[in-house]
């Protein structure tokens, strides 16, 4: 099965507390993992920014809600057990315990900036069902940089060929390509460029070299035989590397056909260029940044 939402989890978390002893965070992540059957590829599936596994979120949530609503207590760091509300909570046998249910407590409300109801049943309570606020913050961090990227695709498509020759050398300077200096990479002569559109010297004797190619094309994807144009490109100069990038797509001749080379060449399609134009910031600029903070524990040790 797949992982859990957090709200499915807060009544099995709460049961695991309720022999009233001491539990510890990654005890109860392991035991709800068992419980629900979770196995070790969901254990270990990450959150998009692939910064936490999505199991230990989610518990982290549930944890986060029934703390707020005073069902539980942390009287060590890390470390969980049950209250006189959460075994009353216990006690009512309720079928699940949900962020609307949660919500018949005050100190709940004060945390989720809500009003008292266990009737509630607003459209963030559908939300929470399925995403954690982790979760919902970094769903609508990637429906924004999906709407910028049809944006930054679309834009480059207006451009000229030039133009995009040009931006495509700038790119691998921006991944760190050549960066030991500005004039490690150029674009080539556009009338005689040989089947090259860009060089990259990785070091300043020029040992190793990358060339590049550019398409701008709208919507005819790249086949195999601009493929194997390039490859023999490269072999004119003697060449181990090459980045193929276009602002359409790729055949499935073209990708099988990479797969059987020995040339190392990498193809980029028109959604993957625009996702690295918008991570190493070509071409798109930051207009609001929302930090999200986290207590740091070692202020609080003292001496």
């Amino acid at each position: 099965m797949a992982v859990p939402d957090y709200q499915t989890l807060m009544l099995p978390f709460l049961k695991l507390l309720a022999d009233g002893a001491e539990h510890t965070l990654p005890e109860i992540t392991e035991s709800l993992s068992r419980e629900f059957n979770l196995t070790e590829a969901e254990r270990s599936e990450l959150l998009p920014s692939g910064n936490q596994e999505i199991m230990r979120n989610r518990v982290g949530w549930a944890r986060t809600y029934l703390k707020k609503a005073l069902i539980l207590e942390a009287p060590r760091r890390a470390v969980f057990q049950i209250t006189a509300r959460g075994q009353q909570v216990l006690s009512e046998k309720p079928e699940k315990i949900t962020a609307r249910y949660l919500k018949r407590f005050e100190e709940f409300c004060e945390f989720h900036n809500s009003s008292p109801s266990a009737e509630d049943t607003t459209a963030i309570d559908d939300v929470e069902n399925s995403q954690t606020p982790t979760e919902a913050m970094e769903a609508a961090h990637k429906t924004l940089n999906n709407d910028l990227a049809s944006e930054v695709l679309g834009a480059i498509k207006n451009q000229s060929p030039q133009f995009f020759e040009h931006l495509v050398v700038k790119l691998m300077q921006a991944m760190g390509y050549g960066g030991w200096s500005h004039e490690s990479a150029r674009a080539t002569q556009y009338t005689s460029d040989g089947g090259i559109d860009g060089i990259i010297n990785e070091d300043p004797l020029g040992l190793e070299t990358i060339y590049l190619q550019a398409k701008r094309y709208s919507e005819i994807p790249i086949g195999r035989p601009d493929i194997q144009a390039f490859v023999g490109a490269l072999e004119m100069k003697r060449a181990r590397k090459g980045v193929f990038i276009t602002t359409s797509r790729f055949s499935k001749d073209a990708l099988e056909y990479i797969s059987l080379i020995e040339k190392k060449v990498v193809l980029i399609d028109g959604k993957q260029l625009a996702d690295l134009m918008i991570k190493h910031n070509l071409g798109v600029s930051v207009k609001q940044t929302f930090q999200v903070k986290t207590i740091d524990t070692d202020y609080f040790l003292e001496d």
